[in-house]
């Protein structure tokens, strides 16, 4: 793919807005560049789960969609590099048996690919040389050679953290208590999401400054990608002025269900709505977006709800969202984005 945007460079107005999380953002991302190529797009991505891994900055939802947009994720990981390998990070374990419990020398629970160790060195050397996080993603993106603009929510630093709901113990051995609150990669990454939640903050939220506000209240186009609402979509929605803005033009937002048949594809989405109070469906996300979005589009195994989610004054798109083939995701990107452009075609029967 051959890019079309240079560093720093900001359209006035872009065709698409798509505001992203990682694995299902990207790969929603990759269809929309096929289905319309021509589209100047931006993808506003969440950093809440942004990190520092072994002394470098990583940006997973970031690298995640330069990755798959450049064609070089791992195609079953649905992260990282294809044809990756780990010598580093296996290396490491050879000091596992004497690093102190409160040390932060490198540890072998959070694994770079020794490919991808490359973007993060770039990536925190220039973010401590005084670049900003989103001239970095602009560089990286380029260096990829990918074909939209890609901008990370906000300049400053936004943490998810994660209030756990039970004791965990961690493979390597470490345990956490009840009502103990961790990094969301400690939560996603060490506990492998497999202990329950109490609650999800997203520190530095209320200062963080967001990017991108104009281009999301003069685009013809906002989608709320299919990313988990609660820690890809939430973080964004927590900076200041996002909601506001969506609110303002919601009938030419789309959002595009991330739980099928009351199950997520891939990660906890549907146990941490259940978790958190609300229902694993996409009704549940319908009532999430129903206040700034006004389209949810839903796969035709929950075409029984749509009656429901169109009494919260929503219009619903039935169709097949599960990205299982090239024609599948060009067809629901396509979709989406009439939807959102021309929403009197849609409009509940």
């Amino acid at each position: 793919m051959k890019a079309t945007h240079t560093l720093n460079e900001v359209t006035a107005t872009p065709d698409i807005v798509v505001l992203a999380g990682g694995v299902g953002a990207a790969r929603f991302l990759r269809a929309l560049h096929s289905a319309r190529p021509h589209s100047d797009v931006v993808a506003i991505v969440n950093t809440g789960d942004d990190t520092v891994a072994n002394g470098l900055h990583v940006s997973p939802d970031i690298d995640t969609v330069i990755y798959t947009l450049a064609a070089a994720i791992d195609p079953d990981r649905g992260w990282g590099l294809r044809d990756e390998t780990w010598t580093a990070m296996q290396s490491l374990a050879r000091y596992a048996s004497v690093r102190p419990d409160d040390s932060r020398a490198p540890n072998d629970w959070f694994n770079l690919g020794d490919r991808d160790l490359a973007t993060h060195l770039y990536r925190t050397a220039r973010l401590r040389e005084g670049a900003s996080l989103e001239q970095v993603t602009g560089e990286i993106a380029r260096a990829w050679n990918v074909p939209y603009r890609v901008v990370p929510m906000s300049n400053q630093p936004v943490e998810t953290r994660v209030t756990l709901a039970a004791t965990s113990t961690a493979s390597d051995g470490h345990r956490y208590a009840n009502g103990e609150t961790v990094s969301f990669q400690e939560y996603f990454v060490r506990l492998r999401h497999a202990v329950p939640v109490a609650s999800v903050a997203f520190v530095g939220a209320d200062t963080a400054a967001p990017l991108g506000l104009s281009e999301l209240s003069s685009t013809a186009c906002v989608v709320i990608a299919p990313s988990n609402p609660v820690v890809s979509i939430g973080p964004l929605r927590a900076l200041s002025g996002i909601d506001s803005t969506l609110r303002q033009r919601r009938e030419s937002v789309v959002a595009i269900s991330p739980i099928i048949g009351g199950a997520a594809l891939k990660g906890p989405a549907d146990r941490m709505l259940r978790e958190l109070g609300h229902e694993s469906s996409a009704l549940g996300v319908a009532r999430m977006y129903a206040p700034i979005c006004g389209t949810l589009v839903i796969d035709s195994v929950d075409a029984a709800l749509r009656p429901d989610i169109e009494k919260l004054g929503m219009r619903c798109i039935v169709t097949d969202t599960i990205m299982k083939s090239p024609d599948v995701a060009r067809t629901l990107a396509d979709t989406v984005v009439s939807a959102a452009t021309t929403p009197e075609n849609v409009a509940p029967k």
